[in-house]
Formats: structure tokens, C-alpha cells, sequence
């Protein structure tokens, strides 16, 4: 595949959805084209506006909290993985609306209860905590939705 073929390729995947440089890079080497030509097509792509890391970010982070339920911790974890770098990544996770993120959880946590089986209160709040700690949420931001007491172990538990 030549350069122009394979930057034809990608401005038509790019025009269809949000996607990061990783993602094109992946692609690119999935196509055996040589990393100076990647780093060109790169360079084109962002310079047309194909793509941008921060708007990805934006979207990969809100799509991520509002469809799939996941705290910012896994959405951080997930702009790693994509190696979006850090500044972006703090600025598209300290822009979260605290109101959407809380509105993500809370259905959750509901919905996570009625299948649960404990023998009490606690061991209950010890699973749900458990179960919210693993989507990325933080423990604050746990706590608020469940009027979880200060005292809580989530190690203390039995499965």
C-alpha cells in the first residue's frame, strides 16, 4: 500500500468517527507502511484536523462515563493504554460534570444491589464499594452515593 493509499484510508475511517494517533499508527503497521510514512501521514492527518488528540479524549471520556458507566480512574487507565498524553488527559477528566458523573454511578450501584447476596449491611456495602471501585470510581465519590459509613474496610470482606 502506498501513502496516499493508506492517508486516503484513514481520512475515511477519521471522517466516520473520533480516532486517536495510536489507533492510526496500529493500523499503519497492521499495513506494513515504515514508520518515517506513519509519522508523515500522522503529521497530515493532525494538520487537516483528521485528528486530534484533546477532541478524542473529550469523547472517548464522555462516551465512556455516560454509555459504558466507568469512573475516571478507567477512563484515565484507557487514555494511557491509547497514549493520549497526561496534560490532555487532566484537563478532559478534571472537565467531567460532577452531576453526569454521579448520575452514571447511582443507577448502577441500584441496579448492582438487587443481585447481591449478603448476609447483612455491611458485607452488602463492602460488595457494592468493591464492584464500584473496579468501574474506576473513587472512594469520595462512593461513599456520596451510598451514604457509605467512614468506617468501611473493603478488604475486610468475604466473598
Amino acid at each position: 500500500m502506498t501513502e496516499q493509499e493508506a492517508y486516503l484510508r484513514l481520512t475515511a475511517l477519521c471522517a466516520q468517527a473520533e480516532h486517536c494517533p495510536q489507533e492510526m499508527r496500529d493500523k499503519m503497521t497492521r499495513w506494513n507502511i515504515d514508520e518515517t510514512e506513519q509519522e508523515r501521514i500522522i503529521a497530515r492527518l493532525t494538520e487537516e484536523r483528521y485528528i486530534d488528540e484533546e477532541r478524542y479524549a473529550r469523547a472517548f471520556a464522555k462516551d465512556k462515563i455516560r454509555y459504558n458507566k466507568w469512573g475516571r480512574r478507567k477512563v484515565q487507565q484507557a487514555l494511557w493504554m491509547k497514549r493520549i498524553s497526561t496534560d490532555i488527559q487532566q484537563r478532559v477528566l478534571d472537565e467531567i460534570d460532577e452531576n453526569e458523573y454521579i448520575s452514571a454511578l447511582r443507577p448502577l450501584l441500584q441496579q448492582k444491589r438487587k443481585g447481591i447476596k449478603a448476609r447483612n449491611d455491611y458485607e452488602l456495602n463492602q460488595k457494592l464499594v468493591r464492584f464500584a471501585l473496579g468501574r474506576g470510581f473513587g472512594f469520595d465519590i462512593i461513599r456520596r452515593c451510598m451514604d457509605v459509613p467512614d468506617d468501611i474496610d473493603i478488604n475486610d470482606a468475604e466473598d
